[in-house]
This record gives structure tokens, C-alpha cells and sequence, in this order.
């Protein structure tokens, strides 16, 4: 019933006319296994399939692969259920809530980013927290990241964001940011490298959401069983791709500042450095998926749905993948080490 549910909602959004570049034959060249995949943020920490088209690890894993950009969790979710892509590097909450829901497909093979890093600027008159009662504070979207981090990061410091605060959704990160700047509201949800791009414009870090290390499937990957059941290899190649991105992302800042100017259009070290070096610690080497990550999603969907209650994180996760490749030794000879 979930299932239907959301692929009514999503179909106009991920539409066929959305995916019709990911659909044409190519003629004449190898028939590579093709996926299309879906990311909801343009964001450092869903970087990876970017950083592997450019790195030819696609090719070099023999996959056709499509990225195709859906600024919402929930709406990417939805694009995969109506069979409009294959997998998704995306926020957990969108997936988590369809499966409670009864979409039990859905399933999530591994993890970059466990924790939350956004952080919340304000206008530099905005000193301290509690400074942004009654103030207006730009997020993505209504159940997005950037608005769990709000709700979650104000209640760890006594406020709550429902009575306290005006959440503004603004539609992603670039528009988040675009707000604060344009003075549509006085401060602003924002994660790396939008945050570094608020503060050296001038705006004040109010909220620093890596000191609260708020447990949550901030970016995760996602399949369904139904795919990995018929094309098993395909999927595994898929994460093959996505752990060597992984390593690069890590250890290769030169080449992902090359990546970020081509898909984000920015240059800026002044932006770029001080991103990085906050993000990079929150994201894992080896894509674990941490089971607090997502008991955070059931723990805020369960009052609503008492369904979630019933479910462990544990049932939402295939770990197949991530354990051939520890068991191979390809993340040993990945990483040149045993961490």
C-alpha cells in the first residue's frame, strides 16, 4: 500500500521524460550493464558518483551508469519504487519511511555519512543559540536533512523548533544558501560546502552540528532485493565503484576540488578547504552503515506510524557487499592498510 502510495506522489516528479536520457540504446558499443541512480543533495558527502564518472571507474567496473539529481529523499525513494532508477545515494529517512510504510523492496547496502555535520549561520548579529528564537531559519525541504537537523539540533539545546523558529523550506542547499544571502531569512540549515560559502560571505556559526554528532543515515546507499535478486553482480560492481570513489574522496583533495568545480561551480579554496576538512572525518572509509543512523529515521517516524516501533534496523540492511569485500581483502588493498 506504501509502495503505491508514494509512487502516486513521485510519479510526476521522476517522470519518464526525467529519465529519458538514462533509456536510449547505444548501438554498435559494448552492452555495459546500465543503472541509473538517483542523489537528493548536491553535497560533498553524495560526491562519489561524480568523483567515478570522472575517475572511469564505471567503465572500468563495465557499467553504463546515469546519475540523475532529485533534490528530496523522499521523491528519489519514490523514483526507485516506480522503477525509474536502480540506486540511490541518498538521506536514509525517505526509504526508511516508505519500508515502515510496507515498501519492504527497499533495502540499504551500505553508508557514507552517519552522523550529522550541517551546521546552522545566522546574520552576524545572531550571537548564540537561543538568539534565533522568532527568527526565520532557511531548510531544504519540509522532512528534509537539513529540517531533521534543525528540529533535532534545537531540541539537544533546549528550544523547539516547531514553537520557537519559522523552518523557511527553500528547495536545497544552493537555494538555502541563496536565501540567507538575499535576506529571505536570518539564518540558515546548511551542510558542507554551503556552509563554508555562508561564513565567508560574512554569516555566523551559531549551531555546530559536528560537536553534536546527532546519529543519522545522513547519506546512505540504496537498492532494492528485488535488483540485487536479478542482477546481483551488477549492484556489487556498482559498490566496487563506490568504495574506489571513496578512496579518492579521502585521499585525493586536488581531484575532488576538480570534481566539485565541474558538477558545483566551485573554485573557491576559501570555500572548499575549510569543507573539506570538517566533512571528510564524518564520512567512512569502508561505507558501513551504522545501525543508530538509522534507528534515529524509525525514532522520528514512530510517533506518527507506530509500525516503526516494530522494526529493528537490522531488517533494513543487506551487508553482502560490504563483507565480500572485507572478506576478498579488496578493502585491505584499497586502503594499503587494516583500518
Amino acid at each position: 500500500m506504501g509502495e503505491k502510495i508514494t509512487r502516486a506522489l513521485c510519479r510526476p516528479l521522476a517522470s519518464a521524460a526525467l529519465f529519458a536520457l538514462a533509456c536510449l540504446p547505444l548501438p554498435g558499443l559494448h552492452a555495459a550493464d546500465r543503472l541509473v541512480g538517483v542523489h537528493s543533495a548536491q553535497v560533498l558527502s553524495q560526491s562519489m558518483p561524480w568523483i567515478a564518472q570522472e575517475a572511469g571507474l564505471f567503465k572500468k567496473y563495465d557499467l553504463d551508469f546515469h546519475l540523475v539529481f532529485i533534490s528530496s529523499s523522499p521523491v528519489a525513494t519514490a523514483a526507485a519504487l516506480g522503477g525509474d532508477a536502480e540506486v540511490q545515494v541518498t538521506g536514509a529517512i525517505g526509504n526508511v519511511r516508505a519500508y515502515v510504510q510496507g515498501a519492504a523492496d527497499l533495502v540499504f547496502i551500505g553508508g557514507v555519512k552517519n552522523f550529522m555535520t550541517h551546521n546552522i549561520l545566522a546574520r552576524p548579529e545572531i550571537r548564540r543559540p537561543e538568539d534565533l528564537r522568532g527568527k526565520k531559519i532557511g531548510v531544504g525541504r519540509f522532512g528534509s536533512n537539513t529540517h531533521y537537523f534543525t528540529i533535532q539540533a534545537l531540541r539537544r539545546l533546549g528550544m523547539d523548533a516547531a514553537r520557537d523558529v519559522q523552518a523557511v523550506p527553500t528547495g536545497g542547499g544552493p537555494e538555502t544558501l541563496a536565501a540567507l544571502v538575499g535576506g529571505r531569512v536570518e539564518a540558515a540549515s546548511l551542510v558542507a560546502p554551503g556552509d563554508a560559502g555562508a561564513a565567508a560571505q560574512g554569516f555566523r556559526l551559531v549551531v555546530n552540528g559536528a560537536e553534536l554528532r546527532i546519529p543519522y543515515g545522513a547519506t546512505t546507499l540504496v537498492t532494492l532485493r528485488s535488483l540485487i535478486a536479478k542482477r546481483g553482480p551488477a549492484v556489487g560492481r556498482f559498490m566496487r565503484a563506490m568504495a574506489e570513489a571513496a578512496k579518492i574522496l579521502h585521499t585525493d583533495r586536488n581531484f575532488v576540488y576538480k570534481v566539485l568545480g565541474k558538477y558545483m561551480r566551485i573554485t573557491d579554496t576559501k570555500v572548499l578547504d575549510p569543507s573539506y576538512q570538517s566533512e571528510i572525518p564524518a564520512l567512512e572509509r569502508r561505507l558501513e552503515i551504522q545501525d543508530a543512523a538509522l534507528q534515529a529515521s524509525l525514532d522520528e517516524i514512530a510517533p506518527a506510524d507506530a509500525r516503526a516501533k516494530a522494526i529493528k534496523p537490522a531488517e533494513l540492511v543487506d551487508r553482502r557487499y560490504l563483507a565480500e569485500m572485507e572478506k576478498s581483502g579488496f578493502f585491505d588493498k584499497l586502503w594499503g592498510d587494516k583500518k
